[in-house]
């Protein structure tokens, strides 16, 4: 696999002595859908802004598509990782949708003639269907995170980091945002999605990185990490609810490794001689 970020031996201290991370090490490869969890405080967004330059290592170092973040710009980073912020309202600032998108193209010295016709594409990709003379700020909260997210995918990153993406939004428009999100994500981009809801890690990553106290706890399958119980617990996170369910009938043929309500149902289809898929 190719190898995308690399963070070796990451410390980082904020000004006034707060240590964030702690020798924190991993690799993210191109193509990887995953999953940044962990409690508030542990660690997560001042990782992630390692990645586009927004800091700088206090200790170790960050290796972007083959280039040390300490040696390069955030402009410059931010054409291969792309961050959208928790809040949307704080990344927007045009007048109309046209100026908000295409912000970034212009930065980037695109021909005016040619933003309408990547604006509309980029709104098209994320099933946006709102006026480009519109006011973005008049916009529900779920056309503003899909604005948001085009403001970075107008630069077409090979990296897309999600901080907190579906916060704010019911259910369905939850849903909606991630199958936006997962579709982006078939189109081969890397994306690093920061949650605390776990049900959406469970359903959308395939692998899951866990941060507590600015260290890295746990790493790998999200079957594996979402089904210890004892793990989530002791990173002050809620495991799914079908898990617990699978793991209190385990001795009725369900497996303790059950993530995802789909994987449920096809159980009990198995063991009741139903068809399955």
């Amino acid at each position: 696999m190719e190898e995308v970020i690399r963070v070796e031996d990451l410390w980082f201290t904020y000004p006034g002595g707060v240590e964030a991370l702690r020798g924190i090490s991993l690799s993210i490869y191109k193509g990887e859908f995953i999953g940044l969890v962990g409690q508030n405080g542990s660690g997560k967004t001042t990782l992630v802004k390692h990645f586009n330059g927004l800091l700088k290592p206090t200790k170790g170092r960050v290796v972007v598509f083959g280039v040390d973040t300490r040696r390069s710009s955030t402009a410059s980073l931010s054409k291969k990782v792309g961050y959208v912020f928790q809040n949307p309202d704080s990344m927007l600032f045009g007048r109309t949708v046209l100026e908000e998108v295409s912000f970034a193209l212009k930065n980037m010295g695109v021909p005016r003639e040619k933003w309408e016709e990547i604006v509309r594409d980029t709104l098209g990709k994320l099933d946006l269907d709102v006026p480009l003379k519109g006011n973005p700020h008049l916009l529900s909260m779920g056309q503003r995170h899909r604005i948001a997210i085009a403001d970075v995918l107008v630069m077409n990153p090979e990296v897309l980091i999600l901080d907190e993406p579906t916060t704010g939004l019911d259910y369905k428009r939850c849903i909606q945002l991630m199958e936006t999100v997962k579709k982006i994500h078939g189109e081969g981009k890397t994306v690093i999605l920061i949650t605390h809801d776990i049900s959406l890690v469970a359903r959308y990553v395939d692998r899951v990185i866990v941060l507590k106290d600015g260290s890295l706890l746990a790493d790998g399958d999200p079957h594996k990490i979402l089904s210890d119980v004892e793990l989530l617990i002791k990173s002050n996170l809620v495991p799914p609810q079908i898990t617990l369910l699978a793991q209190r009938v385990r001795d009725l043929g369900f497996s303790p490794e059950t993530i995802r309500v789909e994987e449920m149902v096809q159980q009990v289809l198995r063991l009741v001689g139903g068809p399955t898929t």
